[in-house]
């Protein structure tokens, strides 16, 4: 089993957000396949004896008491929605690395994802209509929404390692409980950018129309606008790992 020591790294840490790029343009590129069907939303819709709610919250309750059964929450890396619904883990519990401080398990900003992802996510890249596919509909903005609070809350693993490497950075801002500070100390402007263009780079060519006449290859057409991936990190994705990290610092020496 790997220790804590060599499962989370600076160099690690950095290899899983560039992968878990790859999981959110691939699950844009999947919700994208479907109009709005705002039924999936409307909490009129959905006429089940004991629940009251939308369709989309049906899906995403049920499946995560599914997965939390099936150990899911048990990884630190995962977050629930709606953590107050779990139920207790039925299968043989695995050793994962234990890096994190204590209080990593109270820092859940789940509610402002779901928040920002129908009110302003959903807006810019799906397209208006209703095909009647609304399980469908709302099992992709499940796997997107996943994919999207797992990369915000890996801030408290950037977090952990960022001040490991330098705790002597770190523990004057947090005995001063200067939000500010880190902040700033947080932030890498050039990394940033390099970040966003990546993301819309994959989305290009993640979401391409392949033909196998090659004179076709080039017309340009994509499966979602590629500028909302980078939207996507530099309106939200990007900012809101950043508060989970301050979140996450400002707790680390309690």
């Amino acid at each position: 089993m790997a220790t804590a020591d060599n499962a989370y790294t600076l160099d690690t840490v950095r290899e899983a957000l560039v992968r878990q790029e790859d999981t959110i343009v691939f699950a844009l590129i999947e919700r994208a396949k479907f109009p709005f069907n705002s039924q999936t939303y409307d909490q009129k819709y959905l006429e089940i004896p004991g629940f009251c709610g939308s369709l989309i919250e049906f899906v995403v309750k049920d499946t995560e008491i599914v997965q939390a059964k099936a150990g899911r929450y048990e990884n630190p890396e995962e977050n629930a929605f709606f953590p107050e619904n779990l139920l207790s883990s039925l299968v043989p519990s695995y050793p994962f690395t234990k890096i994190l401080h204590p209080g990593a398990a109270s820092i859940n900003i789940n509610k402002s994802i779901w928040k920002i992802y129908f009110q302003d996510l959903l807006p810019l890249f799906v397209s208006s209509g209703d095909d009647g596919n609304y399980a469908q509909t709302a099992a992709s903005d499940l796997s997107l929404l996943q994919a999207i609070s797992k990369r915000v809350h890996y801030g408290k693993f950037v977090a952990e390692v960022k001040f490991r490497e330098s705790p002597q950075d770190y523990e004057p801002l947090i005995h001063a409980k200067d939000k500010e500070g880190l902040m700033k100390l947080l932030t890498f402007k050039s990394v940033e950018e390099m970040v966003k263009k990546r993301v819309e780079k994959k989305a290009t060519l993640f979401g391409q129309e392949i033909s196998l006449n090659s004179s076709d290859d080039n017309n340009g057409k994509q499966k979602f606008d590629p500028s909302v991936a980078s939207k996507l990190y530099e309106k939200w994705v990007i900012p809101l790992t950043k508060e989970v990290q301050v979140e996450y610092l400002l707790q680390r020496l309690d």
